[in-house]
């Protein structure tokens, strides 16, 4: 699948994100959610490739990882994509 970027505005926290695109004349729905997972909310002496791991693994199984975004010292935004029905 191919992508392309699209801005979305600088909300802080949880975003449901609904997109239509016409790809050849054929309309096409996909739904994303960005979530935002704070560092102090992992387990103690985990590493933060740990706590991401167990994060996705954890996931509603309903959304795929999407993108991981730029992390902060205090948080991680995650983006999932809902898998297709």
């Amino acid at each position: 699948m191919g992508s392309i970027a699209i801005p979305i505005p600088p909300l802080s926290g949880h975003q449901e994100i609904e997109v239509d695109i016409r790809v050849n004349g054929e309309l096409q729905k996909q739904n994303y959610r960005v979530e935002v997972f704070y560092w102090k909310d992992c387990k103690a002496r985990q590493s933060r490739a740990e706590c991401i791991r167990e994060i996705l693994s954890g996931y509603d199984k309903n959304w795929q990882l999407y993108y991981i975004g730029m992390p902060t010292e205090e948080f991680v935004p995650i983006t999932f994509m809902q898998k297709s029905a």
